[in-house]
């Protein structure tokens, strides 16, 4: 296993600095923010992805994933989604999602991570369960083809609150589908948060890991602790992951830590040393 750190604790740098400040650290991939202020990318000319490109050679860092989760450049951290009653919306999410293919295609990244529909909206515009589950996979069968042409796997992303939250809805949801493209963004610490056993949950789901990403959790709540901050036993965690053979990046995420992103990098490379993995 190899691993990364994301930019998205990055957001008060430029990601060309954000890459620099990564690899200082030691970390071996970078995760990009596909989203305002790092990678959206209709703000991103021939010219800028050319510098992302020649900044992760010169610093040694490869791509673990692309994060198309977010749409701040559209709205907030879940909105536009997947699964909003207007369809202008939806259309927006997916023009965003077809658009992250294509910049991991000239990126030379091999997947996307994308939210698991989003959330229910409340009352008036709520929606009924059946109806979002719907609207998702009419949005998933929209991008998916685009994906498979561009050979860029989109991973989908369960957490708490959402659509998909857990294992028995994200099994259930890709019942819909069959393609080698269409896989799963394990995060650890989102699994743990809904009472299930990350460790249990490797073996159960090894056929759809495609890219794991960690942060520790405390009580269960929903809030992205430097590992070793938290309750999760890594070290479990990570003997299954070596025991199916994963040879993919774990990405360290801690959009928490805004305010001191190098020293929560550091903290979390140094934690890693400890596990010796």
């Amino acid at each position: 296993m190899k691993f990364a750190f994301s930019s998205n604790a990055f957001t008060n740098f430029t990601l060309l600095d954000s890459i620099k400040e990564i690899s200082k650290v030691g970390f071996a991939g970078i995760e990009i923010m596909c989203d305002t202020p790092h990678a959206f990318p209709p703000s991103l000319t021939t010219d800028k992805i050319d510098n992302i490109k020649d900044t992760l050679i010169q610093n040694n860092l490869q791509i673990s994933n692309l994060n198309a989760f977010t749409l701040f450049a559209l709205g907030d951290t879940y909105h536009p989604s997947w699964i909003e009653t207007s369809q202008e919306k939806r259309e927006k999410r997916i023009k965003h999602t077809i658009d992250c293919i294509d910049l991991a295609h000239l990126l030379g990244a091999k997947n996307i991570s994308i939210e698991p529909g989003g959330p229910l909206l409340p009352p008036p515009e709520q929606m009924s369960r059946e109806k979002a589950l719907q609207l998702f996979k009419e949005g998933i069968e929209k991008v998916l083809p685009h994906a498979e042409k561009k050979q860029i796997k989109i991973l989908v992303e369960p957490e708490p609150g959402l659509l998909l939250e857990n294992s028995t809805q994200f099994l259930e949801f890709m019942k819909n589908f069959d393609s080698k493209y269409f896989r799963l963004n394990f995060d650890i610490g989102h699994f743990y948060c809904v009472n299930e056993d990350p460790s249990d949950l490797i073996l159960k789901l090894r056929d759809y890991i495609e890219h794991f990403h960690m942060a520790d959790i405390k009580n269960r709540v929903h809030y992205h602790l430097i590992p070793g901050l938290g309750e999760i036993d890594f070290k479990k965690v990570f003997k299954t992951i070596t025991e199916i053979s994963y040879d993919g990046y774990i990405t360290i995420e801690l959009y928490p830590y805004k305010d001191n992103p190098r020293e929560a990098a550091q903290t979390s490379f140094d934690y890693l040393q400890t596990l010796k993995v």
